[in-house]
């Protein structure tokens, strides 16, 4: 990785920081730690370190705690936004990406504390406001959960 925060691909790589310029999610809803690579208008490849300490983990299950599927998804869709967000350029304007739907979801295999959660996700269809993707969610390149899903750019609800 070079100082510009792109790899030898030419891809970005985001720290923390900006993630949260990225996103408008915060504790304990963020999902995305970090961005290994982006490469603008095609894909994202992001990192989500699974801890003990997520909250979900007290009720789901105390005595074998799995992350539950639909978070992986949620973590897919936030890294999906962070693609959409930087392919057209909208950091900063206040606009949202909003899930709309979620398509032939399969869960293969349980998520536990203590893993690295690999996020890969790619646009298969872009219209103007409305994008479709494909996201494939991994840990030490075991496939955990994979789907297609539709999201929006919109404009925040009005107050």
């Amino acid at each position: 990785m070079s100082d510009t925060g792109k790899d030898e691909s030419g891809a970005t790589a985001f720290d923390i920081r900006k993630v949260l310029k990225a996103l408008p999610h915060r504790y304990p809803l963020l999902l995305v730690d970090r961005v290994k690579s982006l490469t603008l208008g095609e894909r994202i490849h992001a990192v989500k370190a699974v801890t003990f300490n997520e909250e979900f983990f007290q009720g789901h299950f105390p005595a074998q705690p799995i992350m539950p599927g639909v978070l992986q998804i949620e973590a897919m869709a936030q890294a999906a936004a962070i693609l959409g967000i930087e392919t057209l350029e909208l950091a900063g304007t206040g606009k949202l990406v909003f899930f709309m739907g979620i398509e032939s979801a399969k869960f293969r295999a349980p998520v536990t504390p203590g893993c690295l959660l690999d996020l890969e996700v790619e646009f298969t269809q872009k219209r103007s406001r409305v994008y479709k993707f494909k996201g494939r969610a991994s840990v030490e390149g075991k496939t955990t959960c994979d789907c297609e899903f539709t999201a929006m750019i919109a404009d925040p609800p009005a107050d």
